[in-house]
């Protein structure tokens, strides 16, 4: 074959959609709405465009100049973000008197690529209304038993894992040796996130715990520090602790569940916090008093609430090593 032929069947598999798993990635969704529609809930339509976003320390948002859009109106901002998750806008959603409602739909995240990581991926996020800690966990384990043939699911606190795994609390266990910890895998790594508990407690957790989690069956590690709340209440047994949740299977993280944040007051405290995070590590800050702020003054009921990435389940599903083996176009080809 000519380089020029070679060159042109390189580019054609470039530009062409990745079919493989078409019928696998449909059916996977049409369960996904059979078994939430069957448990109650409404499918609902979230923007993917919004005027703010929820404040994140290391999530990067998207932005989009409205004049970019081509349309002008005082009524609209200087510009709107592709949304990191539908959460902000569906929780407007329950606090206008929504029923417990789910949405399947793009996400975007400013530079995430790798194995597991793609800038555009699909979510699946849920809020059960009159929902909590409990039964979000059971019905996230529950549906991902099931769309896995799983026998169950198992559970493991956050604090027992280090314990177990590390041979130390990481809420008491303090900076000086926290960053010895780092150090042995990472000096470089130590060194630039030596003041950050939270960097460095999730350094260990991705490196040294997390992939052991969930290697016979899903595993849900329960039971955040406080520090690592986002939007979840305080713990009602752990006053150390938060009613947050994540999911892992075969060492993947694939869920990130809560019992929601009611107080708007304390979500600005969190906010301001993440905003300090963003700008410790060179981020830009992100508008605090947001719409979903005023949703939650204006009303907000209580709910649990659980995002899960489609894609990964998927890759699971069919036993694929890169996300972008699962999605019909990734970064690469869109």
């Amino acid at each position: 074959m000519e380089k020029d032929e070679r060159d042109a069947t390189k580019n054609m598999s470039v530009v062409m959609a990745n079919v493989n798993h078409l019928a696998a990635r449909a059916e996977l969704l049409r369960q996904t709405r059979r078994f939430f529609d069957e448990h109650g809930f409404l499918e609902t339509q979230p923007p993917c465009l919004s005027r703010d976003c929820v404040v994140d320390a290391y999530l990067d948002p998207l932005a989009v100049e409205t004049e970019s859009l081509g349309i002008s109106d005082p009524r609209l901002p200087q510009r709107f973000y592709l949304q990191t998750s539908p959460e902000s806008a569906m929780k407007r959603m329950l606090a206008g008197g929504a029923p417990s409602i789910y949405s399947i739909g793009p996400v975007f995240r400013g530079g995430e690529c790798g194995a597991l990581h793609n800038i555009e991926f699909t979510m699946l996020e849920w809020y059960e209304v009159g929902g909590d800690f409990e039964s979000a966990m059971r019905l996230t384990g529950q549906f991902v038993s099931k769309m896995l043939a799983a026998d169950g699911y198992d559970s493991i606190r956050y604090r027992d894992a280090f314990v177990e795994q590390l041979g130390f609390d990481p809420i008491d266990v303090s900076m000086g040796d926290l960053c010895d910890h780092v150090a042995k895998l990472d000096a470089s790594l130590a060194a630039t996130i030596a003041k950050d508990r939270d960097q460095m407690l999730d350094y260990l957790l991705s490196a040294r715990i997390a992939p052991k989690l969930g290697q016979q069956r899903p595993a849900l590690l329960t039971d955040y520090p406080l520090s690592q709340a986002a939007l979840a209440k305080p713990s009602t047994h752990d006053p150390e602790c938060a009613a947050r949740f994540e999911l892992y299977v075969r060492g993947v993280e694939l869920a990130n569940g809560y019992d929601e944040l009611l107080d708007a007051d304390v979500l600005l405290a969190r906010y301001a916090e993440n905003n300090r995070k963003r700008t410790a590590s060179g981020r830009s800050r992100l508008a605090a008093e947001t719409t979903l702020v005023e949703a939650m003054r204006a009303g907000f009921p209580p709910c649990s609430g659980v995002a899960l990435g489609v894609d990964r389940l998927l890759m699971l599903q069919v036993g694929a090593d890169r996300i972008e083996d699962v999605m019909p176009f990734s970064i690469w080809n869109a």
